[in-house]
């Protein structure tokens, strides 16, 4: 028979009961400062449960008549984009990833440059990519592609590099053994080892880059986006709720796709 557990209990020191009321102190501190800054109306607050049900109320009945004219094939757009740019990420993100993994490359040169170039594209969100590449390229499917392609090297490179590193290398040494060459040594020993993981990261990726296509109409990188910002611009509300049910729907269909092809392959 077991015995019980003694506590044993003992107040905090004098340092650590000011360390920790410093941490309060500074949370309630930049809680205030926020408000502050933002500038928050209060009145704006008060008759908000009004304002959400007028709107509610012009955005019903949905428009069905306007998903075939125009809301389908922007969808069809909307994973055209989403799908192309996720091809397109793994021309840079796989050469990013075998520079980044410390078992594969030893050189901190190599290390440095793929680091900068994947913290750059994930610290930069897909709007802003988008708006630089309607920018240069004028709107259309072109600055969405490129847009999610930029904005997912980085995600796909690192998560990729982490799973190069954590294969086992006995394969690898006894290839390396042998004298394979090294894209034989890459090929036999690392990639059968990272290829459920490759796959599991693509399509997640997929998934989250079939969001973000969707809104990236807003500012002008075609999809679903487009139909959106048109409708609501226009004050078409009962058009915009039919969008918003299109994307809703199309984000659940790719989770649902994406969830059994995950528990297919792993």
């Amino acid at each position: 028979m077991q015995s019980p557990i003694d506590h044993h209990w003992q107040r905090f020191t004098l340092k650590q009961k000011l360390s920790r009321y410093s941490v309060y102190l500074v949370l309630v501190l930049a809680m205030v400062q926020s408000l502050r800054t933002v500038e928050v109306i209060p009145e704006f607050f008060y008759d908000a449960p009004q304002q959400m049900a007028d709107l509610f109320g012009r955005m019903w009945p949905l428009d069905w008549s306007y998903y075939p004219i125009t809301v389908h094939g922007a969808i069809i757009e909307t994973l055209n984009i989403a799908t192309l740019g996720t091809l397109l990420t793994l021309i840079f993100a796989i050469p990013l990833a075998l520079m980044n993994a410390s078992n594969i490359s030893s050189s901190p040169w190599s290390h440095w440059i793929a680091r900068f170039f994947l913290v750059s594209s994930r610290s930069v969100n897909s709007l802003v990519w988008a708006l630089l590449f309607v920018a240069i390229f004028g709107p259309g499917v072109i600055a969405g592609v490129l847009a999610i392609a930029l904005r997912s090297v980085g995600f796909v490179g690192k998560l990729l590099a982490e799973a190069l590193e954590e294969v086992n290398m006995g394969s690898v040494e006894a290839l390396r053994a042998t004298g394979a060459s090294w894209m034989t040594v890459l090929l036999k020993g690392y990639w059968p080892q990272v290829l459920p993981a490759f796959f599991s990261i693509v399509l997640f990726r997929w998934d989250i880059n079939v969001r973000e296509s969707a809104v990236l109409g807003l500012v002008g990188a075609g999809g679903i986006g487009v139909v959106l910002n048109d409708s609501m611009n226009l004050f078409q509300w009962q058009r915009v709720s039919m969008a918003l049910l299109a994307i809703f729907v199309v984000v659940i269909l790719a989770e649902i796709l994406v969830v059994n092809i995950r528990k297919k392959l792993l």
